[in-house]
């Protein structure tokens, strides 16, 4: 009898908040994992934890802004492991400590930027990764974007409307590559996720955070039901959720 091959995710976002609970969750499911991030400082303690459950692991460094770096990470991750059948794109902020502009200020050049920093890298992804799930018939896509997407939040500046495109871009793909049998899920984050960099910069170790926080286990369980088919979208809102409802 032959072996039913292992199937792989690609985890574009490897971080050690939400990328890494993605990892974890889809390695308790028996996938093998391709982890790409900008540094390779962390990669040898990620793919060392990784190990530990079993499955194959490789890590890969690159900018997915970068011309071509999408392209060469995910045929490392092929090489190595074989057909990708679930990407994760979740990249993080290039610069957590860059100043940002209310939306009043914003202007064009901002808004290019953004663009390019958040909807055209995820645009690539699609176009690398799409062609052989559609002729394999399966596979899956999950795009992460904020909550600017659906709620007003006129300080996020540029990026309320890039955030916007990317979650338009992920449903109007989902609508296109159902009919092949590949599911192209869009989560919706509004909110600070725990043991994110993020997280880690705006808090104090010794005292919980002063706001409502997220789960990245919590939110990776949704990262698998929608690469599943099970849903299509998933919001996770506490940036305007009443206090009184939660």
């Amino acid at each position: 009898m032959r072996e039913k091959k292992m199937s792989t995710i690609a985890v574009l976002g490897a971080g050690p908040g939400l990328g890494m609970s993605v990892a974890r969750r889809f390695a308790k499911e028996g996938y093998a994992v391709g982890l790409v991030s900008r540094s390779t400082d962390r990669h040898p303690g990620y793919l060392e934890e990784l190990s530990a459950s079993g499955v194959p692991a490789v890590a890969v460094a690159a900018d997915l802004r970068a011309p071509g770096a999408a392209a060469n990470a995910l045929a490392e991750i092929t090489a190595a492991l074989g057909p990708i059948d679930v990407v994760y794109h979740g990249p993080g902020a290039q610069n957590l400590s860059a100043p940002t502009v209310g939306i009043l200020e914003t202007q064009p050049a901002d808004i290019r930027r953004a663009m390019a920093e958040t909807l055209e890298p995820a645009v690539e992804v699609a176009n690398l990764a799409l062609p052989t799930m559609r002729s394999r018939g399966r596979g899956a896509l999950v795009y992460v974007s904020g909550l600017s997407a659906l709620v007003p939040l006129p300080f996020l500046g540029p990026y309320a409307p890039a955030s916007g495109a990317l979650r338009t871009y992920a449903r109007t793909l989902a609508a296109a590559a159902a009919e092949d049998g590949v599911h192209v899920g869009s989560l919706v984050v509004g909110g600070l996720i725990e043991r994110g960099d993020i997280h880690r910069m705006l808090t104090d170790p010794a005292t919980p955070a002063p706001y409502a926080t997220l789960d990245p286990d919590e939110l990776a369980g949704a990262v698998w039901r929608l690469a599943s088919g099970t849903e299509d979208e998933v919001v996770f809102d506490v940036l305007t959720q009443d206090p009184a409802e939660g």
